[in-house]
């Protein structure tokens, strides 16, 4: 009991000093994953917009395949991007694999599939409420999907929250693909399951306060755009 009564004491010791190592760690695990909801965004809300108004052959099959993507296990995500970018494989020349940037790419690949099958949700509640009004107005597809985007902005927030939840809290693509390389490639949960695995419980538990704190955090914010959001529809 005691030795873990040190090691929490230890922890909230590091977090309030600012250790140099804790903030580089927590640094690259948030520019990698606000990096990464970025880019999920940019793809997956206009993709999920699509989904949600446009009408074609084969719409089921493909909104089936965006849902079971969202719960694709990460590491087999970082095996696909590990091959891509390992020596032999098509992306191979441009030296990424081991890097922050191979980190964003998997978590990229990770999170669009949430962003697109979450989005696509909140649009096309959106599309049912106002199709008849665009269709009225005459507006064409990228009108309409920059409309409803727009209209969605608050509901999307918390798509976007829900997505760099994920992708903060994900250990098993990034580990892979970005080796959890001191100093370069460790972020908060490959650096907390190395540390536990060493026995350096007040390092990891440092971070895990910390990555708590944004989960928290997030939450928060998510629940409180969600109440707003709801205030605005019944209002």
């Amino acid at each position: 009991m005691q030795d873990f009564t040190e090691a929490f004491r230890l922890a909230f010791a590091l977090v309030l000093s600012g250790d140099a190592d804790l903030i580089e760690i927590v640094g690259l695990s948030l520019r990698v994953s606000l990096s990464a909801i970025v880019l999920a965004c940019l793809i997956g809300l206009p993709l999920g917009a699509w989904l949600a108004i446009a009408r074609f052959r084969g719409r089921r099959a493909v909104l089936v395949l965006v849902n079971a993507l969202m719960g694709l296990p990460p590491v087999v995500i970082g095996l696909l991007v590990y091959l891509s970018l390992s020596r032999a494989g098509p992306l191979g020349s441009f030296g990424l694999l081991y890097t922050p940037t191979a980190m964003i790419i998997a978590q990229t690949i990770l999170i669009t599939p949430i962003i697109t099958a979450l989005s696509r949700q909140v649009i096309e509640d959106l599309y049912s409420e106002y199709d008849e009004q665009f269709r009225s107005m005459r507006l064409s597809q990228r009108e309409t999907i920059t409309a409803l985007l727009w209209d969605g902005r608050t509901a999307l927030i918390t798509v976007a929250l829900a997505g760099f939840g994920r992708a903060i809290a994900e250990v098993g693509a990034v580990i892979i693909v970005g080796g959890n390389i001191d100093h370069l490639t460790r972020v908060m949960t490959t650096a907390i399951a190395l540390e536990t695995s060493k026995g350096d419980l007040p390092l990891a538990l440092a971070l895990g306060l910390i990555l708590l704190v944004i989960a928290l955090t997030v939450n928060a914010l998510a629940m409180t755009l969600r109440g707003k959001s709801d205030g605005l529809a019944h209002g």
